[in-house]
């Protein structure tokens, strides 16, 4: 059932929505959101690839971590992989495997997890049919339609954990959502954990920079959830995602936040950015195969560092803007390797990744339209995570206010219009349709009474007035009412419960580490 969120309605418009109760006070409008749940994918997968071309990509991924292998630049993880018996070239810090030894280290990846948070309605699985959305993540810029672009900064990173925990599509959060360059780097991840675990109550992604941004902030979530030492061990509680430099090569800061992370069993996406025409073969079948080559050697390592530690198959294949070299998101190509890349996943019985891109460089037509084909091939491809689900602009160099309620509104549209059709006896109105007979109307019957307020998705953005209406209302396009509707939750946002214990707890860790210095290893 749709949940009303209430916020205050800043002035420039009424925002009423048809079939809808209005607030109460005055000022306050209805917000029509669905309740906050995990959605299922209903619909059928969606196959690109036949079963031939599957198992041959698999084939020659095998051949080439046989033949060539990858450059894997931690001298711990060399020797971690050495000691599961891959050969290992330590001067050209060179890695191949057996066919033998990859499939043995793949077939002990868990085919889902649970994903704990610190308030347990939160916690999310993932794997099966459910999908969960996560907001952006580690944009450099901001903006809205008051301030326009600007630099990462504190305020905006927290203004936007607290729009994201309002917005009840999202169900995690991908990293910081802007990255609050105002705040030293060492000791950045500290403020911005203790925000996560503060203001909001959802599952978030730690930083894969280094073991020290991992070790601390499973810490603080420890903490958080009041857990023992033993029982982080079997409890996953964040989530980090290592990607590749592709072409063909993972760093030694990345490599070293993976062991932190698969040593305790916290789940790691594996992700190539693998960009046809730069970073990867120009044709597709080649983009898609260094893809897989790639991704699974990532996945070898969790799992030759802790067989049946949680591991995640991400895909972020698209293609480059030949003219400029620029990144395109939400293109053909893009569509057609998130649905490849679910293949590939399900083809190793391993959860998948996906994300919602576009490379528009405002909250216009090709922002929603890129990124409507981005979040269709991700519940096509049937993603288990989307990363960058709300807000991402510019490539993925701005977090945007109005874009995250243009993706809430996109997101939500999406997931029912994938829902199944009730088709319960009464559902099918037969006595309406006798009362009404020839020629009549149904908007008096029974029927329709009892149904009218919750029958039809009310919109959270799209205004449904007609043009008069619309017109007298200062005709304000979908940026003018996503920012009114941005402000007005961040007007109405109210901080989650949390037990004062242990917000003193985490602010004592917070500055202890931070007089430590925190993250030495930056």
């Amino acid at each position: 059932m749709p949940q009303m969120l209430l916020f205050v309605q800043p002035t420039g418009g009424a925002m009423a929505r048809s079939g809808r109760k209005r607030g109460r006070r005055s000022g306050v409008s209805p917000l029509p959101q669905e309740a906050a749940h995990q959605w299922s994918i209903t619909a059928e997968r969606r196959v690109i690839l036949s079963e031939d071309q599957v198992a041959d990509i698999h084939q020659r991924t095998l051949r080439f971590l046989q033949d060539s292998g990858m450059k894997v630049q931690s001298a711990r993880a060399r020797q971690i992989l050495r000691g599961a018996g891959a050969d290992v070239d330590d001067a050209g810090e060179m890695v191949r495997m057996d066919p033998a030894l990859v499939e043995q280290l793949l077939s002990t990846a868990p085919s889902g997890f649970e994903l704990h948070s610190r308030t347990p309605a939160r916690s999310l699985y993932i794997g099966g049919d459910k999908v969960a959305f996560m907001s952006v993540a580690s944009a450099p810029n901001a903006s809205d339609l008051k301030g326009g672009r600007r630099p990462g900064n504190y305020e905006d990173f927290q203004n936007l954990l607290r729009l994201s925990q309002q917005l009840n599509v999202v169900n995690a959060f991908g990293g910081n959502p802007v990255e609050p360059t105002d705040l030293p780097v060492a000791t950045r991840h500290l403020n911005c954990n203790f925000d996560f675990l503060t203001l909001t109550d959802k599952p978030f992604r730690l930083y894969a920079i280094g073991a020290t941004r991992i070790e601390d902030g499973l810490e603080m979530n420890r903490i958080a959830q009041r857990l023992s030492e033993v029982d982080l061990e079997t409890r996953p509680v964040a989530i980090t995602n290592v990607n590749i430099n592709s072409p063909l090569l993972i760093d030694e800061a990345m490599l070293d936040g993976l062991i932190a992370m698969s040593s305790r069993n916290q789940p790691v996406i594996i992700t190539p950015f693998t960009l046809a025409g730069a970073m990867a073969p120009v044709s597709l079948a080649g983009a898609l195969l260094q893809q897989n080559i790639e991704a699974v050697m990532g996945i070898a390592i969790t799992q030759a560092v802790r067989p049946g530690a949680p591991v995640l198959y991400g895909c972020f294949t698209s293609n480059v803007d030949m003219k400029s070299g620029a990144p395109a998101f939400g293109t053909p190509e893009n569509v057609r390797a998130i649905i490849a890349g679910g293949q590939m996943a399900r083809f190793y019985n391993m959860p998948f990744r996906a994300s919602n891109a576009n490379a528009s460089n405002a909250m216009d037509a090709q922002a929603a339209y890129e990124s409507l084909f981005s979040l269709q091939a991700a519940i096509d491809g049937q993603a288990h995570l989307v990363q960058h689900a709300i807000g991402w602009l510019e490539g993925g160099l701005t977090a945007s206010f109005e874009k995250m309620v243009l993706d809430a509104e996109l997101i939500q549209s999406l997931m029912l219009s994938h829902t199944p059709i009730d088709t319960a006896e009464a559902e099918y109105g037969l006595d309406a349709m006798r009362e009404v007979g020839p020629g009549g109307h149904f908007f008096g019957t029974q029927h329709t009474l009892e149904r009218y307020e919750t029958a039809f998705y009310a919109p959270i953005l799209s205004d449904w007035r007609n043009f008069g209406a619309w017109t007298e209302g200062g005709a304000p396009d979908a940026f003018a009412r996503a920012a009114q509707i941005s402000d007005g939750l961040l007007q109405a946002y109210t901080e989650p419960a949390l037990d004062p214990d242990i917000r003193d707890e985490l602010a004592a860790f917070v500055a202890k580490r931070t007089e430590e210095g925190g993250a030495l290893d930056a």
